[in-house]
């Protein structure tokens, strides 16, 4: 009779339990349906798009609570040669439709990449242009260190088309690999002049100071967007390519000096 009884309550006991556990899960399963699901995605970008880019980026963020932006720049020929190796990335954002061309030819890209800004050259120079720069002629003149991006990089070849527009030859000290670290060899004093994006020019902050030149007429980049085809979570990529070819993100990639398309 006792062992009967002892069964018993230790039925009913367990029987309690679980209702218990049912009741807390549900309460906690319900409380959590209100909240989105996190999800990050990473864009691999071109460095001339970092200031703006970050800046996008958190206003995306706040319009799609719990989602995540992971930005990672560079030269956009050296990410463009990263995606179609497999890095892992969700979205593309390249400085020139050569660049972007590498990764549709692979089939990297989901759909058509769309341009959604263009930018152009000036010649990066000191604060108050002390070699008193106004031309691209002027930076032959004889003691002078400018640098150029590598050729094989968009701000490269857009160099050279601005270069052999003006019919001048140049023997750059250096060679870089992408716009930022161009820049910054005019920023730190290692080099006189670089032919650089008014964009990035314009985001040093008095750092230094761009001279306009009309042969960057002849050497305009337009930059494409694309989400990728590998992408872990292309619905949030798609939106967020939306989100940067929108009239909104136009107006602010504008009032950063870049070019409406």
């Amino acid at each position: 009779m006792w062992k009967s009884r002892s069964v018993a309550a230790v039925a009913v006991a367990a029987t309690l339990a679980l209702a218990g556990c049912s009741s807390s899960g549900s309460k906690a399963s319900s409380s959590g349906s209100t909240k989105p699901a996190a999800s990050t995605i990473t864009v691999l970008a071109a460095s001339s798009l970092t200031d703006i880019f970050n800046t996008l980026g958190s206003e995306f963020e706040k319009a799609h609570p719990g989602v995540t932006v992971k930005f990672s720049y560079g030269g956009s020929a050296t990410l463009a040669t990263q995606i179609t190796q497999g890095a892992p990335a969700d979205v593309f954002a390249a400085a020139s439709p050569a660049t972007m061309k590498q990764v549709t030819t692979a089939n990297d890209a989901d759909g058509t990449p769309a341009t959604f800004v263009n930018n152009k050259l000036v010649i990066a120079v000191a604060p108050n242009n002390p070699k008193a720069i106004a031309s691209l002629a002027d930076l032959t003149k004889p003691g002078l260190k400018v640098v150029l991006c590598e050729a094989t990089q968009p701000c490269g070849t857009a160099a050279t088309k601005a270069l052999a527009a003006g019919k001048v030859t140049l023997k750059p000290v250096s060679l870089e690999p992408d716009v930022k670290s161009a820049l910054s060899k005019v920023e730190l004093g290692e080099a006189d002049a670089a032919l650089v994006y008014q964009t990035d020019a314009k985001a040093a902050d008095g750092k230094v100071m761009g001279v306009d030149f009309p042969e960057s007429a002849d050497a305009i980049n337009a930059y494409p967007i694309a989400a990728l085809a590998h992408s872990t979570n292309l619905t949030v990529a798609r939106q967020f390519v939306t989100f940067i070819e929108s009239p909104q993100a136009l107006t602010e990639l504008e009032a950063a000096g870049f070019l409406a398309p």
